[in-house]
């Protein structure tokens, strides 16, 4: 019996909200997998057959650099979840998996215990707007996806709101990277992006992260403030994502 492929329009309308071609897709998936310590091949073909459906689920390494590069777990890239797998010869001079009942190790699940952060966070900051004279709070929930000692942040808000992206470097109880938001359209900044740096403390509980940004300003100046992370639920399943997929009421901008 044939199986006609499902196409995988979870993750093709990821790559295109990035404004990704496939090649540069792809590329951003090399780089990952250089940046993770696990290098890989990937190609436009690659990603073809990834949209197409032709392969149910990525090797274990390419699922690392997917979500790494996008920021969201390999469940909400439309591939199934609480899986393992067998790598086979896919008889086209490739490899594909054979899914069965288990579990792929991924970065989804419980491990906060093992100084692990994977997981749904309320992120926090305070900043000042001079055209307007006032400070403000804004609130996002995030899922924050943790490999080893790297990290990548991505708010859960739907796609008419900002969007806050981080990438970080886990080392001990001290964590350092990036940040950028792209504002809400709709919203007094316009969909401008905002980008700069970061740098936090984990309390001892695992369940607080704290500490301040800086960025630039529309004269090029320097500005800085608060930044807190609070541990929210350690589930990144597809229902647990879509429960916080509403902007939390703290919202004051």
């Amino acid at each position: 019996m044939t199986i006609t492929p499902k196409p995988n329009l979870a993750l093709r309308s990821e790559r295109e909200r990035m404004r990704l071609s496939l090649d540069e897709f792809a590329e951003r998936i090399r780089i990952a997998g250089q940046r993770l310590g696990q290098p890989n091949s990937a190609s436009k073909r690659h990603v073809q057959r990834w949209e197409a459906g032709e392969v149910v689920m990525p090797q274990p390494h390419y699922i690392r650099a997917l979500e790494d590069v996008t920021g969201l777990p390999i469940t909400s890239l439309g591939f199934p979840a609480g899986t393992d797998a067998m790598v086979v010869d896919d008889g086209r001079g490739g490899h594909d998996l054979v899914v069965r009942e288990s579990r792929l190790p991924t970065a989804s699940g419980p491990g906060r215990a093992h100084g692990n952060h994977t997981g749904v966070w309320l992120s926090t900051y305070e900043y000042f707007s001079s055209g307007r004279d006032q400070g403000f709070t804004n609130s996002h929930y995030v899922v924050l996806l943790q490999h080893d000692d790297r990290a990548t942040v991505r708010s859960l808000n739907g796609p008419l709101k900002s969007l806050l992206t981080m990438d970080l470097s886990v080392t001990g109880s001290v964590i350092t990277g990036t940040w950028a938001e792209e504002t809400e359209r709709d919203g007094y900044y316009r969909g401008a992006r905002y980008f700069g740096a970061i740098q936090m403390l984990a309390e001892p509980t695992g369940r607080r992260l704290t500490g301040k940004w800086v960025g630039f300003g529309k004269e090029m100046d320097l500005n800085t403030g608060p930044w807190t992370l609070t541990f929210v639920d350690e589930s990144t399943d597809k229902e647990t994502l879509a429960k916080y997929a509403e902007p939390p009421e703290a919202n004051l901008s």
